[in-house]
């Protein structure tokens, strides 16, 4: 039995699919299970409610062999070692208890790199794979920024025609799919001969600028579109807006000043690390039929 935390959400879904998909028994634990597809539905194991409760997981965990942990962030919560670390210490003890022997973890990139210890949400993640690591054998998926997050720029891209972040136009990084995510989590719980804790960094097949990432959008989409840098401390005004607390606010500005200093960089790409939808396919498959529904 595997065990799924977040299944609606973008990584979890398709780690689900995956799983069922090679005849795997599957778990999921999902706070509202209508937002399960019906085609999912049917096949899985429902355990209702937040992977959050202590609860929950003592029920979900129970017969496990290995668990999908993502943890999502709490915009409310008064601090990021809240919203991760104990948050998460509840399945740290579901494992423990119930002698689950392997768990794959969503993270990010940064271990070992000077702003670790000062990324905000990174620094939250990694201490989380942590807390994980002293009971069971752990992957943690060392992710940098997600291609999906572009998403939340629709509104910007149709009303001023342009993309927004804090760094520099011409700064490559890496970039990656969550569709790619997840198919590295359903790789390693479907092989699960691997022992102890490691990274598993996951990269996207190419390092990209805020320019070229502007350039594909506008060469998919048909519309002009530019990247505009934005101080960091922007990010933490529009988190506010958003309802967050201020420590929230403030780690996501956190974040984003460590990816300027170095945080994305400390992994040498090579071909296990890269993985293989671009940004453009990206673009043509998911970010045009999103735009093209915002504009109907």
């Amino acid at each position: 039995m595997i065990v799924v935390t977040a299944p609606t959400a973008k990584i979890g879904r398709h780690v689900v699919e995956q799983l069922l998909d090679a005849g795997e028994p599957v778990r999921v634990v999902a706070r509202d299970p209508r937002r399960l597809s019906p085609t999912i539905r049917d096949r899985v194991d429902i355990v209702e409610g937040s992977h959050r409760d202590a609860a929950v997981v003592d029920k979900a965990f129970a017969g496990a062999d290995a668990v999908f942990w993502l943890m999502p962030s709490d915009l409310h919560a008064p601090d990021v070692m809240t919203s991760y670390v104990e948050a998460s210490r509840p399945g740290v003890e579901a494992v423990s208890a119930h002698g689950v022997r392997n768990v794959v973890g969503v993270s990010a990139l940064g271990r070992g790199t000077a702003a670790a210890g000062r990324a905000g949400n990174v620094t939250a993640s990694l201490a989380m794979d942590d807390l994980f690591a002293t009971v069971t054998n752990y992957r943690s998926l060392a992710n940098p920024t997600f291609m999906d997050n572009t998403l939340r720029d629709i509104r910007t891209i149709l009303g001023e025609g342009a993309i927004f972040g804090p760094v520099a136009p011409d700064r490559k990084l890496p970039l990656v799919a969550t569709r790619d995510i997840g198919t590295t989590a359903a790789r390693l719980l479907l092989d699960r001969g691997w022992t102890g804790f490691a990274d598993v960094p996951v990269l996207g097949p190419e390092d990209l600028s805020g320019n070229d990432m502007a350039a594909v959008i506008t060469d998919v989409l048909g519309i002009p579109v530019r990247y505009v840098q934005i101080e960091a401390a922007h990010l933490e005004a529009a988190m506010l807006s958003f309802g967050a607390s201020p420590g929230m606010a403030r780690a996501m500005a956190d974040m984003a000043t460590a990816k300027i200093d170095g945080l994305d960089d400390g992994v040498v790409r090579t071909d296990a690390n890269s993985t293989p939808t671009t940004f453009r396919q990206w673009c043509t498959e998911v970010l045009r039929p999103a735009v093209d529904a915002a504009r109907s």
